[in-house]
């Protein structure tokens, strides 16, 4: 009894309110996730209309982000699998974001780029495991739970990926001369 008076308590929000919040995080984790900047709309549109049909059934078991996350990890895994996604690095494409001084904007393109390059150099696994625990803040269950795979098998991409993110920054400042984009 106790759980169908749970269950009924979870008020999920309207699509549209979900799109409106929460598109700017769904668009910046598909590019997390390694989707060229040409595909990036196009898989954030797919996941959407994967929420659309499937919000009623949102339980609140986790938080709408983390079940919002779990979608466009699926998507974007579904894409490469589909050999749909191929890497275009050129004409790397921001949301759009108010209008900020032309330094600012030019020390955060340089970073984004810099940090494109860096996870690029992950393999998927990797950079899926290291852009849920190190950008989005996700803990080791929850990826566990999202990825469908053991939590010591998360621990330990977790641990290969910033092993290879702490080398690929190395080879980059010693390219770069110690520079680091985003701290100029």
């Amino acid at each position: 009894m106790k759980a169908a008076a749970s269950q009924e308590s979870v008020i999920t929000p309207g699509f549209e309110a979900v799109y409106r919040e929460h598109h700017g995080f769904v668009w910046k984790s598909v590019r997390r996730l390694g989707i060229a900047d040409a595909e990036v709309d196009d898989v954030t549109q797919d996941v959407f209309v994967v929420v659309h049909r499937r919000l009623a059934d949102f339980e609140g078991r986790s938080s709408l982000r983390t079940w919002l996350f779990s979608i466009a990890y699926h998507v974007v895994r579904d894409r490469r699998r589909s050999g749909a996604a191929r890497r275009d690095r050129e004409g790397k494409v921001e949301p759009p974001r108010p209008p900020t001084e032309p330094d600012q904007r030019l020390a955060r393109h340089r970073a984004v780029v810099a940090l494109d390059d860096l996870l690029a150099g992950l393999d998927e696994d990797q950079r899926s495991t290291f852009v849920m625990a190190e950008v989005l803040h996700m803990t080791a269950p929850e990826i566990a739970t999202l990825t469908e795979v053991k939590l010591n098998t998360v621990y330990s991409r977790l641990r290969r990926g910033r092993d290879a993110f702490e080398a690929a920054l190395q080879r980059y400042l010693e390219q770069h001369g110690g520079e680091m984009p985003w701290l100029s």
